[in-house]
Order: structure tokens, then C-alpha cells, then sequence
């Protein structure tokens, strides 16, 4: 599988558009009249006021309190780059906050405070306590850290998690669970050295000995090596607490016998012969990024019996505290829990491993490239494994019961866990399985407007996100001057252009084009120039010859245009079965709507044509299709001439027998609305539609861009299903991410 390109560019890039930072704020409430103003604020915000002044309890009932963490930094100790300071720290804790809101739905904000003094540090943070349901400690440099976290520990009544410490603690935990499952042993017996200790690598130690890891049996080393009993140099209270009774003295004596090694220290740290010498079946997690302390490859030459895990996602086994922060949090916030205690930490790393064990679900493995199932290269779940939501957060709420941090249990367990299922947006789950099969089919995609700047980017991004192949219709010149002006001088050289003049194949593609045109009033220039000079066609005409496998444009001509040139090379004609698709995203919905490309006015014959071709699109996105077709109308009221042929539609589809729920005609809000649908008891659709059937290709138009505009949806599409090769027109507004996602649908191949 091809490796993604990140430069400083993309980077940059992504942090500015399409605008600064990574997230915003939205009024959960209206605020449009003036009685929505009077309650929102004065004088009817005064009752909520009064009531959590009278029970402070209150605060989680009438503000965003319970769902609301703070992710607080002072910058001393940044990723991998060290001490930048808080204000450098900002788009690391920005992308913190938009990792909880991704993965378990809880608001979050960033906050960097500029002192490195604990003490300053502490009281800013107890001072807004009753402001946020939990506290985010992240990037502290030791041992500060853990004078912050335990002073902060002690004197709120809110969960205090520094990630860095116990995030790591939990992923590792879990997976040397795993681990030790698989070579049959179990944690009071095995031998453990750990490399690296700072805030994580102390807490790691600490979470496994409260989960029954044996004190002499757990070897900490530093930089000087092994932390033993009598050591003073480079000492501190932290280390002291784990200093083992040991002869070893230095890291290669500590692993000679060990079951265990846990790294999070730096790359090299571990040679070859120290695996040699380690017990039979070892376990290696080398954690330290972005380089681990032996790479999978090192360890298995010498150790195939080895189950090696590190921080990156370009191996198996990956150790990624996004499987544990947001979670940990969603069930704390969700008992309003006053901590997040070691007894929480054991069950998440507990639902963890026990989650690896079980059946993987189809979609991960689609986002994957590959079937996943436990064992050794599969000892910890993935992070985009969709059971994580609903499986963690109550195994961490039911701990946190149990030991009495809870100030509101819940008590239907069964409710709320079918409650966190539908928190997630499952529009992200479609998208991320997309790019993994783009990645998969690693697919040729000619992009034929070379002279748009926005072209040539999302043709950049397609190439070095890994998906592929990106060739660009253009002039060298044009192409060269375009990028540098964009910032990317350096692409110049990884993409491929393509044009008439570089092309071996130019006649071949004329003779095929005049066979096709020489009947309809194109004579020999006609066809040299619109192979030659018109770079949709050309693009066209080099996907119809197998030498590209998939095709976007539209980005600078009206797509009735561009799809007008298109039929020059294929049979993109409503009577030839094509059919335009879009797919459009909003507030955790797919929706597809069809026709708005191809039929004017189709009848009810051309309409369920359309429905088979948005079911069979639906499918291939990984939706189960439900079509409605679409009127003013609900089944025959008001009556309607206009209204009659979508009412004929689905007995059209009845005669075909198709393998997909259908129904019609009704209006747009019984087919998305359940409460509005439940007035028809007999309509045969199971829940709301996600292919809607409109009536003519300008109400389909009307329609994506009323959403678009009105409602802020991202669409995708038109996709231009029906014609055997997958071609995707973009609109003339598309933005560069917009591209890229229709380059996507076309290396999906998805026609």
C-alpha cells in the first residue's frame, strides 16, 4: 500500500482553509426572535441561574458543563519538539479538541496558559473548574506534570487526565493483555522492562501493577540505566517508587530473560541481541515515535515468535491513545463523574482487548484494505472500529459507579449504550472507507482541467495521500507556472502531464472518435480539434482506451457542457441508462438524489431506471438503499397530472422485482422524517429514505443547491453512473477538497 506525502505546504494549507484553526462554535439553540433572545439571555437565562445557585448539580442539566472538556497545555513539551512555549502549543491541542468531538461526540476547547510555573499553572486551572466537565492535562514536561496532575487531582471535583501519562498506559495495557493471552502468560508471572522513564513510561508501569504486575518483576531504565534500589544518580521521587531489587544494571542486562519490553523512549534504543536474549514468545511494544526504539522488521529477523506492537499506523498493532482519551471521558462525563480513577483506566484497557478479540466488522475491514482477526499482528482494535463508541464508555461508566465517583448512575445501561450508538456521524465512517478503497485500487486518474489551480492541487493531494496515480491535462509551461504560484514548485516533478502533443496514441484516439462522429456532422478537423484541443474530450478519450481508469472534470465548464463533450466518447445519453448521482452530507445524513445530471423530464419508466442506478450507487458507498420518490404530493394527495407518473414509478419497479425497499410518491419530509412517516403505517419503506427520486433534473438541482447554500451540506457528485467507465463531473464552486473527493468516487470506480 503507497505511503502518504505530508509536506509543510499541505500542512500550512489545511490549517488555513477554509478557515484558521480547526474548529468553530454553533448555537445548539435558535436565536432568531426576540423571544429566543429573552430566553437565551436576559431576563430568562436568570431561572437556570437561580436553580444551579440553589442545586449546583444543576449546572449539567441547564449548561454545556457535562459535555465539555478543556484540553490545557503550558507548551513545555510539545509532540516530539520540546519546550515551544503555550502559544506554539495551539494547533496540537486545536486538533486534541477536534479528536474528541470525532470520536466520542464531546465538545471540547483548547487552552494554553503561558507560565511554567506549577503553582500559576494549578490555580489558573482549579479557578475554572465550573466551567468544564473534565480537564485535559497534555504536553507538561515531567516532573512537573505529575506535581500538576495530582495538585489538580486533589483540589477539583472533576476529572483530571493527563493523557500523556495514563493515555498511553490504557492502549498499552490493553494490547499487552493481548499480547500475553496469545503466548499463554499471565502478568503476575512475566518479567517486565521498561525504557524511558518519563510521564508515560511511569504511568505504564503504574497501571500494570495495580493490574497485578509484580513490583521486582517490572525493571525501569532511564538514559543511565537500570533505576534500582540504592541508585541516586538522576533520581527523583517518581523513579524512586519503581526502583526494582535487581543486579541489572544497564538495558541490555534487564531484557536478558524478559517476557516484556515496553519502549517509550527513542529510536534505536533496542538492538537485535537484547531480543535474541529475551524469553521465549517476548512481547515488544516499541512506543517511542516517529521512530520506534527496533522497527517490526528488526525484531522478527532475529525473533519470529516476537509480537511486537509501536506507535505508528503504518505497522500492525498500532498504540494510539485516541482508543482511550475520548472514551474515558464520554463515560465520565456521562455519570458526571468527579474522577477518572485507575479502576476506569483497567476496564477501558480491559473492553479494549476483549473488543480485539471478536469478529471484526466488514466496514473495518474495507477502511483497512484487509481482513483483520485476532492474533499476533492484531492485538489491539483500530481506531475507526465503530463499535469503540459504544462499547468503552459504558465498561469506564460501570467502573466508575462501582467505585463511587459517579454522581449520577445510570440506570438503564441497555439505553445508554444504544444511546452512544447514534451519536456518530456515519457520513465520516462512508468517507474514510472511500479513501481506504482508493488506496486499495491504487487507480490512474487523468484530471482534465490542468489550468485550474484548484485542479492541480486536489491532483497533488490525490498522489500523495497515497490513492494513486494522478495524470494532469495541461501544458508543461502552464502546469509549472501554475503550482509554483500555489506553493508547490516541488510537485512539479511528481505529477505526470498529459496532452496531445506527448501523446503516442493521438491518432488512435481520432480514428476512434471519427468512427463515432462521422454520422453526425463531424467531419476530420472537426474531430483533430476536439481530440487535440478540448481537453475533456481528450481526457475521455483516454480513459475509453484503458489508459487511465477513472476521470474528473467540471471544475471550470457547466457540467451540461462538459457532459455534452463526454458524449462525444461514451453513450451518456438518458436513453443510454446514464444517470448523474449526488451525494450530499449534512449533520450525520447521506442522502443521495437523483437525476441531476442526465434527464430533463424523465417518465416513470426513465424514473425507475434512475432508482435502480441511486440504489446500486447506494451500495456502493456501503448503504443499505432506500428510495422514495419524490412529489408535491402524498400517495395521491392533492391530485395531481404533474404528480401521476412518480405515483407510477414504483409500480414500475414492482413489475422488476427489484432487491431494494422503495416507496412513493410522498414529500421530502415523510421520506426523511420518521414522526411525519408514521402517518402512513403501510408505506414500505423500514426508515427514513436515502435516495430520493425527484421529479425533473431542475428541481434535483434546485434541490443540492438549496443544501448546499442554505444548509451548509457538503456534496459530492454529480456521479455519473451508467456508462461503464467511471467518469465524475465536478461543479464550477467545487473547492480543492472537493476534487480530491470525486477523484476518490472515480478510483473507487464506482459507476
Amino acid at each position: 500500500m503507497a505511503k502518504t506525502k505530508l509536506t509543510r505546504e499541505d500542512a500550512l494549507a489545511f490549517h488555513m482553509q477554509p478557515t484558521p484553526g480547526k474548529w468553530e462554535i454553533q448555537a445548539t439553540v435558535p436565536m432568531t426572535t426576540q423571544r429566543d433572545l429573552s430566553l437565551a439571555y436576559s431576563p430568562g437565562v436568570a431561572i437556570p441561574c437561580e436553580e444551579i445557585h440553589a442545586n449546583p448539580a444543576a449546572a449539567y442539566d441547564y449548561t454545556n458543563k457535562g459535555n465539555l472538556v478543556a484540553v490545557i497545555t503550558n507548551g513545555t513539551a510539545v509532540l516530539g519538539l520540546g519546550n515551544l512555549g503555550a502559544l506554539a502549543s495551539k494547533p496540537v491541542m486545536e486538533g486534541k479538541s477536534v479528536l474528541f468531538k470525532r470520536f466520542a461526540d464531546v465538545n471540547s476547547i483548547d487552552i494554553e496558559l503561558d507560565t511554567e510555573d506549577p503553582d500559576a499553572f494549578c490555580n489558573a486551572v482549579r479557578l475554572m473548574g465550573p466551567t468544564f466537565g473534565g480537564i485535559n492535562l497534555e504536553d507538561i514536561k515531567a516532573p512537573e506534570c505529575f506535581i500538576i496532575e495530582q495538585r489538580l487531582k486533589e483540589e477539583m471535583d472533576i476529572p483530571v487526565f493527563h493523557d500523556d501519562q495514563h493515555g498511553t498506559a490504557v492502549i498499552c495495557a490493553a494490547g499487552l493483555l493481548n499480547a500475553l493471552h496469545l503466548s499463554g502468560k499471565k502478568i503476575e508471572d512475566v518479567k517486565i522492562v521498561l525504557n524511558g522513564a518519563g510521564a508515560a513510561g511511569i504511568a505504564c508501569l503504574e497501571l500494570l501493577k495495580a493490574m497485578g504486575a509484580q513490583h521486582n518483576n517490572c525493571i525501569m531504565c532511564d538514559t543511565k540505566g537500570v533505576i534500582y534500589q540504592g541508585r541516586t544518580e538522576g533520581m527523583n521521587q517518581w523513579k524512586s517508587a519503581h526502583a526494582a531489587t535487581t543486579k541489572a544494571r544497564s538495558l541490555a542486562d534487564a531484557m536478558d530473560g524478559a517476557d516484556v519490553f515496553l519502549g517509550v523512549s527513542a529510536k534505536g534504543a533496542v538492538t537485535q541481541d537484547m531480543v535474541i536474549s529475551m524469553a521465549p514468545n517476548p512481547v515488544i511494544f516499541a512506543m517511542a515515535n516517529p521512530d520506534p526504539e527496533i522497527t517490526p522488521e528488526e525484531a522478527h529477523a532475529v525473533r519470529e515468535d516476537a509480537i511486537v506492537a509501536t506507535g505508528r499506523s503504518d505497522y500492525p498493532n498500532q498504540v494510539n491513545n485516541v482508543l482511550g482519551f475520548p472514551y474515558l471521558f464520554r463515560g465520565a462525563l456521562d455519570i458526571h463523574g468527579r474522577a477518572i480513577n485507575d479502576a476506569m483506566k483497567i476496564a477501558c484497557a480491559e473492553a479494549l482487548a476483549a473488543l480485539a478479540r471478536e469478529d471484526v466488522p466488514d466496514e473495518v475491514a474495507m477502511a483497512y484494505g484487509k481482513k483483520l482477526s485476532f492474533g499476533r499482528d492484531y492485538i489491539i482494535p483500530t481506531p475507526f472500529d465503530p463499535r469503540l463508541i459504544h462499547r468503552i464508555p459504558t465498561a469506564v461508566a460501570r467502573a466508575g459507579m462501582k467505585t463511587g465517583v459517579a454522581r449520577r448512575p445510570i440506570v438503564d445501561m441497555d439505553a445508554y449504550e444504544a444511546s452512544l450508538k447514534s451519536r456518530m456521524d456515519p457520513t465520516a465512517s462512508i468517507l474514510r472507507s472511500l479513501n481506504a478503497r482508493a488506496r486499495a485500487a491504487q487507480s490512474t486518474v487523468v484530471f482534465a482541467e490542468g489550468d485550474d489551480p484548484r485542479v492541480l492541487r486536489a491532483a497533488v493531494l490525490y498522489q500523495r495521500s497515497g490513492m494513486g496515480k494522478a495524470l494532469v491535462v495541461g501544458r508543461d509551461s502552464d502546469v509549472r507556472n501554475k503550482l509554483t504560484a500555489e506553493g508547490l514548485a516541488d510537485a512539479v516533478s511528481e505529477l505526470t502531464i498529459v496532452n496531445a502533443a506527448n501523446t503516442e496514441h493521438l491518432e488512435t484516439y481520432k480514428d476512434f472518435l471519427y468512427k463515432r462522429l462521422q454520422r453526425k456532422g463531424f467531419d476530420t478537423q472537426d474531430v483533430h480539434r476536439l481530440a487535440a484541443r478540448d481537453r475533456h474530450v481528450f481526457a475521455a478519450l483516454m480513459l475509453a482506451h484503458g489508459h487511465a481508469d477513472g476521470m474528473v472534470t467540471g471544475a471550470t465548464r457547466k457540467s451540461a457542457h462538459v457532459l455534452e463533450l463526454i458524449n462525444h466518447v461514451f453513450d451518456a445519453q438518458p436513453h443510454d441508462g446514464a444517470v448523474g448521482v449526488t451525494a450530499v452530507l449534512n449533520k450525520g445524513r447521506i442522502i443521495l438524489i437523483a437525476d441531476t445530471l442526465v434527464h430533463e423530464w424523465p417518465d416513470e419508466n426513465d424514473l425507475a431506471d434512475i432508482a435502480e442506478r441511486g440504489a446500486s450507487v447506494a451500495r456502493e458507498l456501503g448503504l443499505e438503499p432506500r428510495v422514495a420518490f419524490l412529489s408535491f404530493s402524498t400517495f395521491g394527495y392533492p391530485v395531481s397530472e404533474r404528480a401521476e407518473k412518480m405515483h407510477q414509478a414504483p409500480r414500475v419497479l414492482d413489475q422488476r422485482r427489484v432487491n431494494f425497499e422503495y416507496e412513493g410518491e410522498m414529500t421530502v419530509d415523510v421520506a426523511l422524517n420518521p414522526k411525519a412517516m408514521e402517518h402512513y403505517p403501510f408505506s414500505r419503506l423500514t426508515g427514513p429514505a436515502n435516495v430520493l427520486v425527484v421529479p425533473a433534473r431542475h428541481s434535483a438541482s434546485i434541490s443540492v443547491k438549496l443544501l448546499q447554500e442554505m444548509g451548509g451540506a457538503t456534496v459530492i457528485g454529480p456521479i455519473l453512473s451508467g456508462i461503464g467507465k467511471p467518469v465524475q463531473i465536478c461543479s464550477t464552486v467545487s473547492t480543492v477538497n472537493d476534487i480530491l473527493n470525486m477523484a476518490v468516487i472515480a478510483a473507487c470506480r464506482i459507476d
